[in-house]
């Protein structure tokens, strides 16, 4: 896995694995969303700098979608690599809205809009984005954070 940020967009590289797919070898939809919840992840620790895992166990504070809006364009089908671009659209007081392109090669396979909301796990409601995590995040939203490119072997 390769990541990397272009101005405000973080960049995922992942390979279609068989545990993607349908029997005719492209990407079972369903698959794209649990997908998304990895890129998430990754962005978290590999763009912001910040443990992802930490947030749900150590703070008991989550990032569950509530809202998500997605067009199809293209299958990708197994043995490809793709690629996710992730860019923030809008921050809100306990929610980012996410927009999402994935490709392969240049050309567009989907187009996803999504909306997080931070959530206290313990009382199952939302409640405003911590401050240090806002913070990071308009960084991000603005290009200013200057995060290298990572490998990982973990695909």
């Amino acid at each position: 896995m390769t990541t990397r940020i272009i101005g405000n967009t973080f960049h995922c590289d992942r390979l279609v694995r068989f545990s993607h797919c349908d029997p005719a070898g492209i990407v079972f939809y369903p698959q794209y969303f649990i997908m998304f919840n990895g890129l998430i992840e990754d962005w978290f620790k590999l763009g912001l700098g910040v443990d992802y895992a930490n947030y749900i166990t150590e703070h008991r504070l989550g990032f569950p979608i509530v809202s998500l809006d997605c067009q199809f364009e293209s299958p990708s089908k197994i043995g490809e690599t793709i690629t996710f671009a992730l860019r923030l659209d809008h921050l809100g007081r306990s929610s980012m809205k996410l927009v999402v392109e994935c490709t392969h090669k240049g050309q567009l396979r989907l187009r996803a809009n999504k909306v997080l909301v931070a959530m206290d796990l313990d009382k199952g409601r939302a409640v405003p984005l911590p401050d240090d995590l806002r913070t990071l995040l308009e960084g991000f939203q603005q290009g200013r954070l200057d995060i290298n490119a990572y490998e990982d072997a973990d695909s």
